[in-house]
């Protein structure tokens, strides 16, 4: 084996032994359904229509390494010129969960947008939790988000 040989076979062992952690790991800084966020609902509509809407795999944009879907190309775009305008709180965790330092899964019709923030939720008393006390809920979740973004939802 040459020099060269050698130095590319060991330089590709170690992108691959170093990529796979970091691939995981980004992979549970977001809830995914069937591996795209927020269950495949446009996170732009939430802004500009103001409901739920169901994403398309026709108009798809990646960002931080998760496929995101939206209802039309023009919300596709809008997100991919400011995404973190659009994606929600807590990598589209629930913001209570967050707020008790927990990942839990959550359903796209239970949402609130405060101060162009998205915040979604996992059940019907999450979010009326979230509604009754929300400047509580989202202090307690920003204050937990930097130490439980990147472990796993089954290691909190």
């Amino acid at each position: 084996m040459t020099k060269t040989s050698w130095m590319i076979r060991t330089t590709a062992a170690l992108f691959v032994l170093t990529a796979a952690p970091f691939a995981a790991m980004a992979a549970d800084e977001h809830y995914l359904s069937k591996g795209i966020a927020i269950n495949g609902h446009d996170a732009v509509a939430y802004h500009t229509a103001g409901a739920p809407t169901k994403g398309s795999a026709d108009f798809k944009s990646k960002y931080q390494g998760v496929t995101w879907k939206f209802a039309s190309a023009e919300n596709r775009d809008l997100f991919a010129a400011d995404p973190a305008k659009f994606a929600p709180a807590y990598g589209g965790w629930c913001a209570v969960g967050a707020s008790k330092g927990k990942k839990i899964a959550t359903m796209p019709d239970l949402w609130k947008v405060v101060d162009g923030q998205l915040y979604l939720n996992s059940s019907e008393g999450a979010q009326t939790a979230f509604t009754k006390d929300t400047a509580t809920v989202i202090s307690n979740g920003e204050g937990n988000w930097s130490r439980m973004f990147a472990t796993e939802a089954d290691k909190l």
